[in-house]
């Protein structure tokens, strides 16, 4: 009998769904048993994404997303690759069933109701599973991934701003209503449906900026940074969409409360043994070339004297880190597994 822990990947046919089959299948203790998809259901896995012909383990059919099929394909974690709101329903039959869930989407990672209302313009579908949601930041939360029946992933672009920022916070080195965020982000990020304003004619040689002032992952990003500082911090963000397929570069400025030279130590503290966190150092502007196709995030800082900010920079795959690969992390830690099982692609 195979010792592999079975998995459910639900929304398997868009690009998280794709970056968790391809991890998946390369995971030494693990096995997909279940792929979903409402309008591919039927077709071979090999049909839709050629790409894992002749792999072990890809001789499968989606099926309809529904409970019962899922349930009685023996899995015992389930990936929700879905669109707010959808992914709650799945969370809370799949939990009383007896799985346990990995959410990528926003569906759990706010712990008010009224916040989740605000940002994304409908009421709470399970607004009872809140308190057993854990925050899936593998670097600030790995105790409580450890034990938790439902994993909130993170979003991509919170994660290129709250590592960053986590430490510095908690060490009281920056002013709260000094910090300000741009973020760059490959098409990929906006998902796999066909939109107008993402197709390559409109996207290619061209940068635009959108969800602005107030873009949706706000909200878990200024609530996460501000159980860090212990206090209510409010930020300025603009993403912008570049015309490559995967990546984000996020630049962050903030006034110094603290001295820089404090901003270093702060930094390898937090993630000196971190395994997907590379600290690129004072001076380093990281690259988005060194971390797409994988689930490292990068950081470096600078000090800009003429001004008094802090910039820093850091680069993820929006995919990887952003997504597949650290909802992989927590399901690695979830299951007593090294926390770099199945990630360790370079």
């Amino acid at each position: 009998m195979s010792s592999l822990t079975k998995v459910a990947i639900v929304g398997a046919s868009g690009y998280t769904g794709l970056e968790l089959l391809r991890l998946i299948f390369m995971h030494p203790h693990a096995e997909v048993v279940a792929i979903t998809s409402r309008a591919h259901a039927g077709e071979n896995i090999t049909d839709l994404f050629p790409r894992f012909s002749g792999h072990p383990g890809t001789d499968l059919q989606f099926i309809p997303p529904e409970i019962d099929k899922i349930v009685h394909s023996g899995a015992t974690v389930a990936f929700l690759a879905l669109p707010h709101g959808t992914a709650a329903p799945y969370a809370s039959a799949l939990l009383e069933k007896g799985l346990r869930v990995i959410d990528l989407s926003a569906d759990f990672r706010l712990d008010d109701t009224a916040v989740y209302e605000d940002f994304y313009d409908h009421p709470h579908p399970a607004p009872e599973l809140l308190k057993k949601g854990v925050f899936g930041l593998p670097e600030v939360h790995a105790e409580q991934i450890k034990k938790a029946d439902l994993v909130a992933s993170p979003g991509c672009y919170p994660t290129s701003i709250m590592l960053p920022l986590i430490p510095l916070l908690r060490k009281g080195l920056l002013e709260l209503d000094s910090i300000v965020v741009s973020s760059m982000s490959g098409v990929s990020g906006a998902g796999r449906t066909a939109s107008i304003p993402l197709i390559f004619a409109e996207v290619n040689e061209s940068v635009r900026s959108y969800g602005m002032p107030r873009h949706r992952h706000l909200s878990e990003i200024e609530q996460e940074l501000s159980k860090a500082a212990a206090e209510t911090v409010t930020i300025s963000f603009v993403p912008h969409l570049i015309p490559v397929t995967a990546g984000i570069c996020t630049t962050t400025f903030a006034k110094l409360k603290g001295e820089f030279a404090e901003i270093a130590p702060a930094l390898h503290a937090a993630y000196g043994d971190s395994p997907f966190v590379r600290l690129r150092g004072e001076g380093n502007s990281p690259d988005t070339k060194h971390v797409v196709g994988t689930n490292f995030l990068d950081i470096g800082w600078h000090h800009d004297l003429r001004t008094g900010r802090l910039i820093l920079q850091s680069t993820e795959d929006n995919l990887g880190k952003g997504a597949a690969g650290q909802a992989v992390q927590s399901f690695n830690l979830m299951h007593e597994f090294s926390e770099t099982a199945g990630l360790q692609n370079i």
